[in-house]
């Protein structure tokens, strides 16, 4: 096994030849961290970058954010997805306001209570902010630490879990927490890549148990398989001298807050012919006249737990929307439908 300090030396010594010039590296202000953090999950440097440097400027502090409008800020989120991060970073603002006067906490419990944050999240603010001696532990650290010291328990593991959180910070350098854990991150990020990695230039490469054992695709081990769901959204654009309606999502689902057209979900992919004759669509439109404009291609959105299958029926209506739209829509003009925040799925239509 590789000699504790000597792991950490290694990975820091190529940190600081190889990192990566991030706007969020160079503050120690915990607020900042704290929202590049919610960002960077499920999302990429190269597209949490932008969003990062528009919420700092918009919201320049976390008193700014609690004051700001719902709304506003699931816009301007709109297009990053995981929209529960976005209410949970606007509510914990708002915590953070009221109960701690404006000030982020310092200790590692009371940032893990916090609304939105887990044990990753926390220990990346309170190393990065604040020096505190707690290892970050995301798939990037899981990676490394599998491949370096040959650990076969599975990562999605209550015990692997434990195994690796315990060896995370068993090597962390206790007097330098926020540079060992940026160096860690970084080296799996861009060097221990989970498929095709440089072994062959790879600083540990002579301790690396899965480079010597030829496992490197093998780790790490995840035992536990996502089971992917087909959704099938049939979307009604209605159109009446230059309105249209939009339903504002407030159901335990998808992009909870987030506003789309009416929608009729169906079991299962159907044809034009079959969504206008079937109940729902009767339902629907009742006995008030229409025509129908457009239907669209199948549009594929993929989700973490689903695969969604869209296709919108623009519809031209001749009686006013009020007859028609159900209790949870709203009329707009047409030309305002890009001031409210709407899903990926809805930006790509209206973009199309």
């Amino acid at each position: 096994m590789c000699p504790m300090n000597s792991f950490s030396e290694t990975i820091i010594d190529w940190f600081n030849q190889h990192k990566r010039d991030l706007p969020w590296r160079n503050t120690k202000n915990p607020y900042l961290i704290w929202l590049s953090e919610i960002i960077l999950q499920q999302t990429r440097v190269e597209q949490g970058t932008s969003y990062y440097l528009k919420f700092s400027k918009t919201y320049p502090t976390v008193k700014h954010l609690a004051k700001a409008d719902n709304e506003e800020v699931m816009k301007l989120w709109q297009g990053l997805g995981y929209y529960s991060r976005a209410r949970n970073l606007h509510i914990t603002a708002q915590v953070i306001t009221q109960l701690h006067k404006g000030k982020f906490p310092v200790k590692y419990a009371d940032i893990l209570a916090l609304k939105g944050i887990g044990e990753y999240t926390a220990a990346a603010i309170a190393s990065f902010a604040f020096d505190k001696p707690h290892a970050v532990v995301d798939g990037n650290v899981f990676r490394v630490l599998a491949r370096v010291y040959g650990i076969e328990t599975p990562i999605d593991s209550s015990q692997g879990k434990k195994e690796f959180n315990a060896l995370a910070n068993q090597l962390l350098d206790k007097k330098n927490p926020a540079l060992h854990n940026q160096a860690i991150m970084e080296f799996g990020a861009m060097h221990c890549k989970p498929v095709s990695p440089n072994c062959n230039l790879c600083p540990l490469n002579s301790i690396c148990f899965a480079s010597q054992k030829e496992l490197v695709s093998e780790l790490p081990v995840k035992s536990k398989t996502i089971k992917v769901r087909n959704r099938y959204f049939n979307y009604i654009v209605l159109n009446h001298k230059g309105t249209t309606a939009i339903n504002k999502r407030t159901a335990k689902d998808i992009w909870t807050n987030l506003y789309d057209f009416p929608l009729i979900e169906t079991n299962k992919e159907f044809r034009e012919e079959e969504i206008l004759l079937s109940k729902e669509w009767k339902k629907f439109i009742g006995r008030n006249k229409y025509s129908v404009k457009s239907i669209s291609k199948v549009y594929k959105h993929i989700l973490s737990h689903q695969r969604i299958y869209a296709r919108f029926l623009e519809i031209d209506c001749i009686t006013s929307l009020e007859k028609i739209i159900p209790s949870s829509a709203i009329i707009i003009k047409q030309k305002d439908i890009h001031q409210y925040a709407v899903p990926r799925l809805i930006e790509i239509y209206l973009e199309t």
